[in-house]
């Protein structure tokens, strides 16, 4: 990294004499190896200086750096294809694959995507954003390769923590069947192997990548198995000693065991042993797994000793790191926490799970409280809801807690396996409705519509804090399967009761009174829905507003009292409009026989939605207050 008064005058607009000449890797390509360094320490600077004022993930993309460059100069893509798992390492990816000049856009409204897309770029051949799909999407590459009778190099580049979900290892083992040519890369920045990093290891995988090995190693198995009745014997009894010996310095026995050439660990800023050993490894066939050690944040002080808050991070600024936009208040996660917390104390039942995500869940403060009652799974959301349901099945009251948007990822587990048991598993689910800079996979537009659906459910969704206090306690005393989704960003400042009152489940509540029409709204869509209805009130219209609380049970007969009075209805939810909020509504005026009543839904359409801002997004979507206020002038105008 350049000295912190350099770093800031590169940053101040000038573009760096390395980095501004590459528009593609071709470019990259006609650097000599000795100027990669330099070029490493550019797109750090780079990095840091957008992402300091756009937000982004940080500490991560640091630390793949100098792989990215070796990965780009040693190999041809887009003919050959490298994918990112997540992909929320890949900011050097595309600086150097013509993105540099938009890429102080990067998660903006209209600019790039800070996750591959394949839409914005040839380079990107595989859309991520959530994690552990990297293998088994590459294995498909490379087997449609063989189909083809291609013969390009595909690269899956994953992360330690990406390799706790089984989906990486069912692409794994999968591969090892197959014994198709793939190259693994494995970015381990967690796991406490560092010291194997050493003179022993680096020539160990010098000497086993090299082509004199690996030709020598090829005709030895072939002679040995020519040889009559002795030669099985001794190649086994061969492969064993080279097994247990290279198991005696490197971490790689389950990987062969899965049929993966192991080479590693090396370290992954270290560019001279990279590009040796990519070198090495290019031309080797079947199943390859290369080990790379890395430091996240690297180059970046504060994010190297704050790694867990430079992961995801909004502005900030660059000499000290701090944050600057500071919230004005608590956050609907820090609701969350303190409030699990507040009930773990009163009732020892309660346990706390989550999927590698305890800050960002709020479940910080109840692990250092209960460490025995809390437990990280990994990114293993499946793993989490089906032991929450073991756990509940023996008497105990798990609450899994994690963003809406990776809910989706457990499917299955939550219909089969606490549904269909009708077991007391309470789902805490953040990030419901749009997140923002993310955009499409993080978005958490389809909860409503992908539980409302399973029987036993309870789903719920709060006004603001203290409601969601409230349903929290509830879902406890509830017996049910019960999830509560509540939004990113800041609370309300609604004063928090001393006790904590139990909601009636089902039950809605009248926040005002009219007879024009009737706006019932969910979750984050209540507040804009009162705002409309005191502006449209200056109008001579008078709106009468329910906040639902509930999208399974239904609130059947207050919402069906309130439709006969107004004869107008408009629903407002942050979910997608197939399958909703909205939807529910109308089944259940279908069932009750009640007709004549004109009804407009306000959500998302069918569609995946971009990134931008919240209140941009909703805005375009018509679901904040303005969106209500044209939706209810239009229902009244139709008459």
């Amino acid at each position: 990294m350049k000295s912190q008064e350099s770093a800031v005058t590169g940053r101040g607009g000038v573009t760096p004499p390395l980095l501004q000449d590459i528009n593609s890797p071709k470019d990259l390509k006609k650097l000599k190896p000795e100027e990669l360094s330099q070029l490493s320490e550019e797109l750090r600077d780079a990095i840091i200086s957008t992402v300091s004022k756009t937000g982004g993930h940080l500490a991560s993309s640091l630390g793949v750096v100098e792989l990215t460059i070796a990965l780009h100069y040693l190999f041809d893509a887009p003919v050959d294809k490298i994918i990112w798992d997540v992909g929320h390492q890949a900011y050097a990816h595309k600086l150097l694959t013509g993105r540099r000049d938009s890429f102080h856009t990067l998660r903006q409204e209209g600019g790039i995507s800070g996750f591959p897309k394949r839409d914005e770029s040839e380079y990107d051949c595989f859309d991520v954003g959530h994690s552990s799909t990297s293998i088994s999407a590459a294995l498909g590459m490379a087997k449609a390769r063989d189909l083809r009778g291609d013969r390009n190099k595909v690269i899956a580049v994953i992360g330690d923590g990406s390799m706790t979900a089984g989906l990486a290892f069912e692409g794994l083992n999968h591969a090892g069947h197959l014994d198709t040519d793939l190259i693994v890369i494995l970015n381990d920045n967690e796991m406490s192997i560092s010291q194997n990093v050493g003179g022993l290891s680096s020539y160990l995988n010098r000497i086993m990548t090299g082509h004199f090995y690996n030709k020598f190693r090829k005709e030895t198995e072939s002679f040995l198995k020519h040889i009559p009745k002795f030669g099985g014997p001794m190649l086994e009894l061969a492969r064993k000693a080279e097994e247990s010996f290279k198991n005696l310095i490197v971490p790689g026995m389950l990987f062969e065991e899965l049929g993966f050439k192991y080479f590693g660990p090396i370290d992954g800023h270290d560019l001279n042993s990279l590009m040796e050993t990519l070198s090495n490894i290019k031309d080797l066939n079947g199943p390859i797994l290369l080990h790379v050690i890395t430091r996240k944040g690297k180059g970046y002080k504060p994010a190297e000793e704050r790694p867990d808050e430079f992961h995801g991070v909004g502005s900030f600024d660059i000499a000290t790191g701090k944050a600057t936009k500071l919230g004005d208040s608590r956050s609907f996660t820090d609701v969350f926490g303190d409030a699990i917390v507040e009930l773990a104390r009163e009732d020892d039942g309660i346990l706390a799970i989550t999927a590698s995500m305890p800050q960002g869940t709020g479940l910080e403060k109840f692990g250092k409280e209960f460490p025995a009652r809390f437990f990280d799974v990994g990114i293993a959301e499946q793993h989490a809801f089906t032991f929450a349901a073991g756990l509940a099945c023996e008497g105990y009251k798990p609450v899994v807690a994690l963003y809406s948007t990776f809910l989706q990822r457990a499917y299955d587990q939550v219909l089969h396996d606490v549904c269909l048991q009708k077991l007391p598993v309470v789902m805490a689910l953040d990030r419901g409705g749009i997140v923002g800079a993310d955009g499409p996979t993080h978005h958490g537009l389809f909860d409503f519509s992908f539980l409302r659906h399973i029987p036993n459910m309870v789903v719920m969704a709060p006004k603001d804090e203290e409601e969601l206090r409230r349903m929290l306690k509830s879902a406890f005393s509830f017996g049910l399967p019960a999830s509560i989704r509540y939004p990113r960003g800041s609370v309300y400042g609604v004063k928090a009761d001393k006790e904590v009152r139990e909601l009636e489940i089902g039950k809605g509540e009248v926040l005002r009174d009219g007879e024009d029409v009737c706006i019932v709204a969910i979750g984050s869509t209540v507040y804009p829905a009162i705002i409309a209805a005191q502006e449209l009130e200056k109008e001579g219209i008078k709106a009468a507003v329910i906040n639902a609380r509930f999208v399974k049970p239904l609130d059947a007969d207050l919402i069906t009292d309130m439709a006969g009075k107004t004869g107008k209805i408009i629903t407002v939810e942050e979910n997608v409009l197939q399958g909703g909020f909205g939807s529910a509504i109308l089944e259940m005026l279908e069932e009750k026989g009640i007709s004549g009543i004109k009804v407009k839904r306000l959500g998302i359409p069918d569609k995946f939605v971009e990134h931008g801002g919240q209140d941009a997004l909703r805005k375009r979507y018509g679901i904040d207050k303005d969106g209500i206020v044209k939706a209810v002038r239009e229902l009244n105008h139709s008459e």
